[in-house]
């Protein structure tokens, strides 16, 4: 069975921080964490993770969603081990507020680029916008900007753009959970977005325009959300120290909110810990992910998204010791079998 000392070691390996002197953490185990950061507008992304990524050397850092310059707001960061973990961030819904010009167009669809007013431009009514968010909710086909990061033939988009090449991106396939209209006063709209990974919204924006007959560029952009991480909570990298640091990281389940969470055995544990497989049928419940416990927010709304994005996608679960900390992702090996993976046991 695994001893109880090597239990508190995974628990020690997720929660213990400590300042060192020259204003870094130093761990009493490796550093294992989610941070969530409000990016500012201006920064870039890796401008965030380089300012979080020298408080914890030598820690792993990667950030889970990309924000442009001229975006702010939640930039989740994964550190340590948790860099595993990114992908699991990524899946998670996203919020956005928005704020559009109508009447005037660019080659970025936002400000980054040299903007123009359109004369004669069209004003529709707040009735009118509202009439057609239908039509961008739900799973539509978007065009990505030209100036963007899609690679065409191994060349991000936006560098050919630059060089003033022509950039023809194919559609692809987005979730939009909700889009309401916050604010408008033309030429000013405001728009509220709940949407899945990979949607641009100044695209969001772009089109909405162009079925009412105008154009529209994005003039701010504001993250709100990702998954559980709200801005309100968010902490600015620009202020922040080794001691804010590690009052603001969160448990690497904080990462996996979504997935169906099971609680291993002493048992269970070890094997995990030797690499071995977990037979299905021995864990929590009938041996049916839906019948495990599932920590889902407190939405009604969430709630039935992460259903939704669960739904038909192989068996994947959030493995965790008797003291609710992260210590494996069981994914199906092979039927009644789960393979640990990632497997944080064989990192402490």
């Amino acid at each position: 069975m695994l001893e109880t000392s090597a239990i508190e070691q995974v628990a020690e390996t997720q929660m213990t921080r400590v300042p060192a002197k020259n204003g870094m953490l130093k761990m009493g185990a490796a550093m294992f964490g989610v941070v969530n950061l409000c990016k500012p507008a201006a920064w870039t992304s890796r401008d965030a993770v380089n300012r979080v990524q020298r408080l914890v050397r030598p820690a792993k850092v990667g950030h889970a969603g990309t924000l442009d310059p001229i975006a702010e707001g939640v930039l989740v960061v994964c550190v340590g081990a948790a860099t595993r973990l990114i992908e699991y961030v990524q899946r998670a819904p996203k919020e956005y507020r928005a704020t559009f010009l109508l009447g005037q167009r660019s080659p970025s669809d936002d400000v980054e680029t040299q903007a123009e007013a359109i004369d004669d431009a069209p004003q529709p009514t707040r009735e009118e916008l509202t009439a057609a968010l239908p039509r961008f909710t739900g799973a539509i086909e978007q065009r990505p900007p030209a100036y963007s990061a899609v690679k065409i033939d191994g060349q991000r988009a936006y560098m050919l753009a630059r060089r003033g090449e022509a950039v023809d991106i194919a559609t692809r396939t987005v979730e939009v959970y909700g889009l309401q209209v916050e604010r408008y006063d033309y030429p000013v709209l405001v728009l509220s977005i709940r949407c899945g990974g990979g949607t641009y919204v100044r695209s969001l924006g772009r089109d909405l325009a162009e079925s009412l007959g105008t154009c529209a560029v994005m003039t701010q952009l504001v993250r709100t959300a990702v998954g559980d991480f709200r801005v309100e909570e968010a902490i600015d990298p620009r202020g922040v120290d080794a001691m804010r640091l590690r009052t603001a990281l969160a448990p690497p389940l904080a990462a996996v909110g979504d997935l169906p969470r099971v609680e291993l055995t002493a048992e269970q544990l070890d094997h995990v810990r030797r690499g071995g497989l977990i037979d299905e049928a021995a864990l929590k419940g009938s041996g049916l992910a839906s019948d495990w416990e599932v920590r889902l927010p407190s939405s009604h709304l969430v709630a039935n998204e992460s259903r939704r994005r669960l739904a038909g996608k192989p068996i994947e679960l959030a493995a965790v010791d008797h003291a609710g900390n992260l210590v494996a992702i069981l994914k199906q090996a092979r039927p009644g079998l789960l393979r640990p993976s990632p497997n944080f046991l064989q990192m402490v």
